[in-house]
């Protein structure tokens, strides 16, 4: 269904930003721009079967002035993160950008070159390598760098280097402490649900233009293309640690528990060049991302780059990052880290203040103003996070999901809450009418609430639904957050057209053979139907080949339990010996037929226990019940 106009309120908010923020200023367009080499002509990247992984000039529309159905100040945004092409930082360090959401780095060694960061997906982190090595020469890939464990920064790799290249010591790959526990760990447990709602927060199967998908913020859109990963064979452990790479010597700092769980940054002393990972980007990060994670913390975030301004700022030229464009120039990287340090310094204490005051996390949000120093810097605005997000996200990380009052402690769910509303407030037909008032006087969060209601009581009223869609609609064109209209666009495309599904996993088999036997035991546990299995009994033994390991394995309660124990046939149901992790992860997907998994013993122990295991939902309905 075609996009409706935007309404005369919401315009008019628009043009009101016009003059309400500094669009006189046009440094971030320079330094975009600056050593600019080449762009990719054209910017369509394919996998081998011929589907598009990556479409960067589906946004050729960023052009001109904003229109009134994007906020101004998010088209400018968009409008630098779409810039494209192979750029030099400084000679010897080149970034692509505009290829991913993310950037990959090139660093010029000895004989080769020290890869950052090889985007999400093979072929865009491919075609990258063949755009830097059209201008700068074939030189060899030495060395891989994963700045922090979050898929964008990781799942390229295939695209530079291979598995047999790494296994021969050709290729070095390089991490923080935790890597491959928190890339697996974030892709996997929770990872069909982010997924899920990534496919909102993202915007990856909405139309691009200007009441479509303009951007995310970080980046303009997440590649589609093969995912996979291949392990560190250097693991980064101290800050101070350093190691030199193809006669590059770089110094690290680490910086966990910051934007990733495990990050890192490090200096490059004959560069005089910094890299921050994703720790201090062109707008306002996360502390806890839409589409979910754990929720970060910014007090140590904060702490990070105080850390890193103390010890590398005096000797740096240029800092560059895992997204957007570097900053050149002593006076502008102290400046820049000092306003990044202290948005999430202020985030953190300022939420702190107002929660010991009394306020809830809500209430907090909706009063929350920054200072006007932070207000007027374009690198400190909520493009991908946003300061009532991330109040939100402070709260919860003290206090929880609960805000103390008894009346929210055990609230109906929607679907059993909607009915109430709706009949409480004289019927759905009602229920309309309230919202359509709300809708017309520019009350769009209100009409939503209704709606939102109606949604949960009736989701085949036409009226509703309709009206649902356009006040979601009208909400993402007023948004400066690029998320946030992402998420209002995807909720009113499945209303009108219905579920649009997930656009990609992230999975993948690499991914998925980085699995310790304990990670795929945990994989079983959280698969378990609880009440399915509350009075089966089970206990058997599991023996990896591939890796010479002995679990005891028992369920009841419906409690999957996990033990390193030598088997013991006499008190097991049954034996079980896989050739491989990956032999009994399959068999748990129903595959029961390959060889390399044999069972001595009753051989109804193991069917039981996979006949209790719930497959995740990949397509799972967001706005409608």
């Amino acid at each position: 269904m075609d996009p409706k106009p935007v309404s005369a309120t919401v315009a008019a908010t628009n043009r009101a930003h016009l003059t309400g923020l500094p669009f006189d200023d046009t440094a971030d367009f320079a330094d975009a721009d600056r050593g600019f080499i080449a762009a990719l002509q054209p910017c369509v990247i394919t996998a081998a079967d011929g589907r598009v992984v990556w479409d960067n000039d589906s946004y050729a529309f960023l052009a001109g002035d904003p229109p009134p159905s994007v906020h101004p100040s998010l088209w400018r945004q968009s409008q630098l993160t779409a810039k494209q092409g192979l750029y030099e930082v400084i000679p010897g360090i080149y970034q692509v950008r505009g290829l991913d959401i993310s950037n990959v780095t090139f660093v010029e060694g000895d004989t080769g070159v020290i890869v950052i960061d090889p985007l999400i997906s093979t072929e865009v982190a491919a075609a990258a390598l063949a755009l830097y090595r059209a201008h700068r020469g074939d030189r060899a890939v030495r060395a891989v760098i994963y700045t922090h464990s979050h898929g964008d920064h990781f799942g390229g790799v295939l695209g530079v280097t291979s598995q047999a290249d790494v296994d021969a010591g050709r290729v070095a790959v390089l991490a923080p402490e935790g890597f491959v526990e928190h890339a697996v760990a974030e892709n996997v447990y929770a990872g069909t649900a982010m997924t899920r709602r990534a496919s909102y927060m993202y915007g990856t199967l909405l139309p691009r233009g200007p009441q479509g998908q303009v951007g995310c913020g970080l980046g303009q859109n997440t590649s589609t293309g093969e995912f996979a990963l291949i392990p560190p064979t250097v693991t980064i452990r101290r800050t101070g640690e350093t190691h030199t790479v193809d006669g590059v010597e770089i110094e690290f700092q680490m910086a966990p528990g910051t934007e990733a769980p495990a990050e890192m940054h490090f200096y490059f002393p004959q560069f005089r060049a910094l890299c921050l990972a994703e720790n201090a980007t062109h707008n306002l990060h996360n502390l806890l991302t839409l589409r979910g994670a754990l929720v970060r913390d910014p007090r140590a975030w904060a702490g990070c780059l105080t850390e890193a301004i103390d010890t590398f700022a005096e000797r740096t030229d240029v800092v560059f990052a895992s997204h957007h464009w570097p900053t050149w120039g002593r006076a502008q990287i102290v400046e820049f880290l000092s306003l990044q340090r202290d948005l999430y310094a202020y985030l953190h204490d300022q939420t702190l203040r107002l929660l010991n005051r009394g306020y809830t996390g809500v209430e907090i949000a909706e009063q929350f103003q920054l200072p006007p120093a932070l207000e007027r810097a374009w690198h400190a605005r909520g493009y991908y996070g946003s300061v009532s997000h991330n109040v939100k996200a402070v709260y919860q990380r003290y206090m929880g999901w609960f805000d103390g009052n008894p009346a929210r402690l055990w609230p109906h769910p929607p679907e059993a809450l909607g009915p109430r509303y709706v009949a409480a407030l004289g019927g759905a037909d009602r229920a309309v009418e309230l919202a359509r008032q709300a809708f017309d006087d520019g009350d769009l969060r209100w009409a939503a609430t209704l709606l939102d209601h109606i949604m949960f009581t009736d989701s085949q009223h036409h009226a509703a639904r309709e009206l649902y869609a356009d006040t979601l609609e009208q909400l993402a064109y007023g948004a400066e957050n690029a998320t946030w209209r992402n998420f209002f666009l995807s909720g009113a495309t499945e209303l009108r057209d219905g579920n649009f599904g997930v656009a990609n996993t992230l999975a993948s088999p690499t991914v998925l053979a980085q699995l310790s036997a304990e990670q795929i035991f945990d994989m079983l546990a959280i698969t378990v139907n609880g009440p399915r299995a509350w009075d089966l009994q089970l206990a058997l033994d599991i023996s990896f080949a591939d890796v010479g390991a002995d679990y005891r394995v028992t369920l009841r309660n419906g409690v999957l339990v996990y033990r390193r124990a030598s088997a013991d046939p006499v008190s097991a149901d049954a034996s079980v010996t896989a050739a491989t992790r990956m032999r009994l992860l399959s068999a748990a997907l129903g595959d029961t037929t390959t060889p390399g998994l044999t069972v001595s013993g009753d051989p109804a122990a193991l069917t039981t226990l996979l006949g209790v295991l719930d497959a995740p939902d990949p397509g799972f309905n967001i706005v409608t019940p």
